[in-house]
């Protein structure tokens, strides 16, 4: 193995400490499509199986894992001029108190001030507020050209009961990445 590669393994693996330390079980960076999507829809269902989740938390885990990645897969910078295939993270994790699932993937700037909006939105309302919300997008929601109905967000937000947290990293003149967390308590 030559130095280049030693010094890369070392940074691995502090990394993996610190990740081991954070709670994080799974960690995933690439393409992301409906495939993809389904295998970590599996994935998730298998960890929490093993680490003793109960069945509430990992549907509702399961479900947000589903609506995050389809949202990133939708909605990130796309790859090839396709919509249907994205790059970005995934992690998730646990900690005391909670499981919680991260994702990171670039959009463009002139998409920030709409998602900022809709975050804080979903964030600001209450559960029953929510649920109007979320029927009267069924009955009056138009799909975007993106084939989002808009009920990414706000599905999120019922399953979790928590506020969805957020950040938004300048990478360059045009694009962002943009960092989501959700958690969901351990003990419903």
């Amino acid at each position: 193995m030559d130095n280049t590669d030693i010094i890369f393994s070392e940074t691995l693996l502090k990394h993996y400490e610190n990740f081991e330390d954070r709670g994080i079980n799974f960690i995933y960076m690439g393409n992301f499509n409906h495939s993809i999507i389904r295998m970590f829809s599996a994935l998730a269902q298998e960890e929490t199986e093993r680490i003793g989740a109960t069945g509430k938390v990992r549907r509702r885990l399961n479900h947000s894992v589903i609506e995050i990645l389809q949202n990133l897969t939708k909605h990130s910078c796309p790859l090839f001029n396709d919509v249907n295939v994205s790059k970005g993270m995934f992690v998730m994790g646990k900690d005391d108190t909670s499981y919680y699932i991260m994702t990171a993937n670039k959009i463009f700037n002139k998409d920030v001030a709409a998602l900022t909006e809709a975050i804080e939105t979903v964030n600001a309302a209450t559960i029953d507020q929510l649920n109007k919300m979320y029927k009267e997008q069924l009955r009056n929601g138009r799909i975007s050209a993106k084939g989002g109905a808009g009920l990414g967000l706000i599905d999120i937000a019922r399953k979790t009961n928590k506020p969805i947290q957020y950040h938004f990293l300048p990478l360059n003149e045009e694009q962002q990445y943009f960092v989501l967390k959700v958690s969901i308590d351990n003990d419903i």
